[in-house]
């Protein structure tokens, strides 16, 4: 019997993070999982543990760390730091960095450095000694100074493709974060993995709402900005050919000087919309329907259950627009529909 996900939500780590995760335990989201990209966003591990100490029950995670932005000690020694502050409430998924490393002009990690990355953590965790960078290392801490090892924090891995999927299976990981649906031979009851957490983003549609309406462009834009975004990532001129694209890459070259691109592209990502996005969303017209989870509160739910069907054990929602308040409340309405 095929059950509907639980639902979670991905919010950047802005000064506002802890009153909106507080919504989100009340309104019954299992988790609330932080991005990292410190271009764009304050630090992912301060908000975590301003979280950790200002709500009783919802879940704490990464969505999704980066490793390679931090030493393995660094990134270990917040994860203690968090989990002390929150016993058993911290799951830690970790990724190549899409656009947390190409915010920084640098292409994601490759998934071999991402797996020996992983494994220095988790071994951090378990008190070993480790080799970094041609050194032994350890978490020594005393007593007092940090919590007791082992550590005991479930690792998850953001998968996409088979390269990613390889990774996680060698790595062990029996948990993954996933941008599109399972595979097909991972859906239903034979699906591997013991959890499975799939990123949506959209907008539940009220009555005679349409991609002409401010609040669904302003709502469901930044999700279609970050295909264009990506587009433009892979090859630029690609998104001359998508409705405002060309305008879009002018305003990019007006702004910032050859070399500086990378620095604004991103802005907002998975957030907010800055002007040059706005006017792109608006030229794409009803496409911006298209993407994601944006409909009307039925079919929300039917997606929910379509994706618990395919071994999604949880939907993680970004809400994005300049109410976000609003959003968590619309689509935990839905999910729980």
């Amino acid at each position: 019997m095929t059950h509907r996900p639980g639902y979670s939500c991905a919010l950047p780590p802005t000064a506002d993070v802890v009153d909106r995760a507080r919504l989100a335990e009340r309104l019954g989201y299992r988790r609330v999982r932080l991005f990292d990209s410190p271009v764009l966003h304050g630090d992912m591990w301060v908000a975590l543990a301003r979280i950790a100490a200002e709500t009783d029950r919802i879940g704490l995670a990464t969505g999704v760390a980066v490793p390679s932005l931090r030493h393995p000690m660094v990134t270990a020694s917040a994860i203690g730091s968090v989990h002390e502050l929150a016993p058993g409430r911290l799951t830690v998924a970790f990724g190549t960095g899409y656009t947390a490393r190409h915010t920084l002009g640098r292409r994601p990690v490759a998934w071999a450095d991402l797996a020996r990355q992983v494994r220095q953590v988790r071994a951090l965790l378990g008190g070993e000694v480790v080799e970094i960078d041609g050194r032994p290392c350890q978490m020594t801490h005393l007593p007092g100074f940090g919590p007791p090892r082992p550590i005991d924090v479930p690792l998850w891995v953001a998968a996409s493709g088979p390269k990613g999927f390889t990774t996680a299976r060698k790595l062990g990981v029996p948990r993954v974060v996933m941008t599109g649906m399972p595979p097909e031979g991972d859906r239903g009851s034979g699906c591997e993995w013991t959890e499975c957490a799939l990123l949506r983003f959209g907008t539940v549609l009220r009555p005679g709402e349409d991609h002409t309406s401010p609040r669904v462009i302003e709502a469901a834009g930044p999700g279609y900005a970050s295909i264009v975004h990506a587009a433009w990532q892979s090859r630029g001129e690609a998104v001359d050919a998508m409705p405002g694209g060309r305008e879009w890459r002018a305003a990019i070259g007006a702004a910032r000087p050859e070399g500086q691109h990378h620095l604004i592209v991103h802005q907002g990502h998975l957030s907010r919309l800055t002007g040059r996005d706005r006017a792109l969303v608006t030229a794409a017209g009803p496409a911006i329907l298209e993407y994601g989870w944006t409909g009307d509160a039925a079919s929300v739910a039917a997606r929910s259950d379509e994706a618990g069907t395919a071994g999604v054990t949880e939907v993680v929602y970004v809400p994005a627009g300049p109410d976000v308040p609003g959003e968590l409340e619309a689509f935990a309405e839905a999910a729980r529909a």
